[in-house]
C-alpha cells in the first residue's frame, strides 16, 4: 500500500525520466521535550511540547555554525546510520470529559518497524533527479496558528490525518482531526515542498528559501528540486476510544500541544544532518525500501536494526511533568 505517498510525490517533485527513489525508513523516538531550536532558538523551555526523532545532537539553538550534526552526534534514532538530521512535529494530547489533558504516545509504524519505540516514519522521495540538502539547511511547513481548511489549502498542499480502521487503512485522509474513533490509532502526515531558491539553506521565516512546484516544474525562483521529505506519525489513540470520556456534545477531543482543537495548525520542522554525500548517494542510486522489513534495498548506506535506534534517546532539557492527567496543556497554552 506503499501507493499513496508515490503518488502524492509525484505530483509534488518536477518530474523526470531520469531516476525515482523511495527512501523509506523508521526513527525512534529521541525524545520528548519543550524545545524548538528552530523558531524559538535559544528559549528554554519554548512555548509548546514537541516529538522529536533523529540525531542526539538535538539542543536548543541548533546553530549550524557551531553545531555541526554529523560530527556532533555519536548516535542516531533513525535506521540509516549516517542520518544525524533532526525531525519533530507538536505532540499530541487527549483531553477529556473533565478537561484533564494526557499525553498521547507514538507508535512503531505496523508496516514494517513495529518494535520501534515512538517516533515517526521518515521519507526522502524523488520522481526524477534531485539535488540533496546542503549542510547547515533547515525548513518547516504549517502554520500552528491556523484554524481552518481554506488557510491550510491556500498555502501548503498533502498534509493530513488518517483514521486508520487497521494498520493497511490508506485514503479517505481530512485535513481536520477525524471526528470518530479510530480502531488503530491515527496516522499525521506532514510533506515538505520540493523546489529550493539554490542559495539559502535558511530564511527568516524557515520557508521562503523552498516552494511548491507551479504543475509540474519548480518556479524561476526556486529552480532546485530536492527530496520530497515526508513524515508519518502514528498517534495511538486507541487508549481513548471510549467516547464515555468525550466531550459530551461528541466532538473530537483531540488538540495539539499548541492548543489547536482543530487539526489545521498541522506542521512539522526538519534540520538536515546526513554525514557527508549519503544522501545525494542514496538518490542518486534510486534507493527503495521494503515495506513490510526493516530493509533499506540501498548498498550506498549503512542500516542499524531497529533495536539499536532505539537505544539512541536524549534526557529532556526541560523539567516537567508530561505523563498522567494535567489539568492544562505543558507551558500553559490555551486552546483557541
Amino acid at each position: 500500500m506503499l501507493w499513496r505517498p508515490l503518488v502524492l510525490a509525484a505530483a509534488a517533485i518536477a518530474p523526470s525520466v531520469d531516476a525515482a527513489a523511495t527512501l523509506r525508513f523508521s526513527c525512534s523516538q529521541l525524545v520528548v521535550d519543550r524545545l524548538d531550536p528552530l523558531v524559538n532558538p535559544g528559549m528554554n523551555p519554548s512555548p509548546h511540547l514537541h516529538q522529536v526523532v533523529g540525531g542526539n545532537a538535538f539542543n536548543t539553538t541548533m546553530d549550524p555554525a557551531v553545531h555541526d550534526l554529523p560530527t556532533t552526534a555519536t548516535c542516531t534514532s533513525c535506521t540509516p546510520v549516517e542520518d544525524f538530521s533532526n525531525y519533530w512535529t507538536a505532540t499530541l494530547f487527549f483531553r477529556a470529559r473533565n478537561g484533564t489533558f494526557k499525553r498521547v504516545n507514538t507508535f512503531g509504524n505496523e508496516l514494517g518497524f513495529t518494535s520501534a519505540k515512538g517516533g515517526q516514519t521518515v521519507y526522502y522521495l524523488s520522481s526524477g533527479k534531485v539535488t540533496a540538502f546542503k549542510p547547515g539547511f533547515r525548513m518547516t511547513v504549517g502554520d500552528p496558528t491556523f484554524r481552518t481548511a481554506a488557510q491550510l489549502n491556500a498555502k501548503y498542499k498533502y498534509m493530513d490525518f488518517t483514521c486508520l480502521a487497521s494498520s493497511m487503512t490508506r485514503g479517505g485522509q481530512t485535513l481536520n482531526f477525524p471526528t470518530s474513533t479510530c480502531a488503530a490509532g491515527i496516522m499525521v502526515s506532514i510533506r515538505f515542498p520540493t523546489c529550493w531558491d539554490g542559495k539559502n539553506t535558511d530564511s527568516p521565516d524557515h520557508q521562503s528559501h523552498v516552494a511548491y512546484p507551479n504543475g509540474n516544474a519548480c518556479p524561476s525562483t526556486h529552480p532546485v528540486v530536492v527530496p520530497q521529505v515526508f513524515y508519518e506519525t502514528y498517534w495511538d489513540t486507541r487508549p481513548f476510544n471510549d467516547k464515555n470520556i468525550w466531550p459530551t456534545d461528541g466532538s473530537q477531543p483531540f488538540v495539539w500541544s499548541f492548543g489547536d482543537n482543530t487539526g489545521y495548525g498541522i506542521h512539522g520542522d526538519y534540520v538536515f544532518g546526513w554525514k557527508g554525500d549519503a544522501l545525494q548517494r542514496a538518490m542518486d542510486n534510486n534507493c527503495n525500501s521494503d515495506l513490510f522489513a526493516n530493509q533499506i534495498n540501498c548498498p550506498t548506506l549503512q542500516v542499524q536494526s531497529l533495536d539499536q535506534a532505539n537505544q539512541c534517546t536524549i534526557k529532556p532539557e526541560v523539567n516537567e511533568n508530561l505523563d498522567g492527567w494535567l489539568t492544562e496543556l505543558p507551558g500553559g497554552m490555551p486552546i483557541m
